[in-house]
């Protein structure tokens, strides 16, 4: 079983230079120890805490740009953030990352690691083509832990969205509660982005592999395929 992501071409057209790892795992086995996960928290902490690394802030290139795509697509990135810059003031305000389940945990280490938003889909949960298209304000999204709610992106919001409804609201802020990975996911889509792929094309490359690194271990195949303007469709 596949899955295909697409990168719309008017999405593509007005971000022509983002590339997106999309990251696979089959046969997850999310309720052993992911000892090497546990291990890169750690370190990512004690080195915040002795002083000698901090993620990335609203200062930083890699935050700055993905702050000009937010306003470019109407929403305010200091009010509505974008999911690594919320991240990683999350970890300097609080001293630690927040211990979800282990393929969640290593997606969020990789993320402020390399200072790039990423998240996570339940392939098996997912329906049809996943799409990052601007929002038509015809789509309903169900956000992460609250399943009784449902909230409408308004149009021209940048989304990610399957045959059914919306995966993540404005690009990579916030994730569904339908495709949330848990640790009973066995098949998951990861991605990880970026908007300035001339600068941290190779950046992305090692994220990618830093995540694969932390799933191989604890799966039973692992592939990674890669979304742009000039190839805007990948095969999961």
């Amino acid at each position: 079983m596949t899955t295909v992501f697409r990168l719309a071409p008017d999405v593509a057209g007005a971000f022509p230079d983002t590339l997106i790892a999309v990251v696979t795992a089959t046969g997850l086995r999310g309720r052993e120890p992911w000892p090497a996960t546990t291990a890169a928290l750690e370190e990512l902490e004690a080195r915040l805490a002795d002083g000698s690394w901090s993620p990335a802030d609203e200062n930083d290139p890699r935050i700055e740009a993905w702050h000009a795509v937010y306003r470019a697509f109407g929403t305010n990135p200091r009010r509505i953030r974008p999911s690594v810059d919320a991240l990683g003031r999350r970890l300097a305000k609080k001293g630690s990352l927040p211990r979800i389940n282990p393929a969640v945990d290593s997606y969020n280490a990789v993320s402020v690691r390399h200072g790039l938003p990423a998240g996570a889909f339940d392939l098996d949960q997912v329906t049809g083509v996943v799409e990052i298209r601007y929002a038509d304000g015809s789509e309903s999204f169900t956000p992460l832990g609250e399943p009784g709610t449902v909230e409408t992106p308004k149009p021209g919001e940048v989304i990610y969205t399957d045959t059914t409804d919306v995966l993540t609201r404005h690009w990579n802020h916030r994730d569904a509660h339908r495709t949330r990975v848990t640790e009973d996911s066995t098949r998951v889509a990861f991605v990880l982005e970026t908007v300035a792929a001339a600068r941290d094309e190779q950046l992305l490359k090692t994220a990618a592999g830093d995540l694969q690194a932390l799933l191989q271990p604890h799966c039973d195949s692992s592939t990674v395929h890669y979304l742009s303007p000039a190839h805007p469709d990948a095969t999961a």
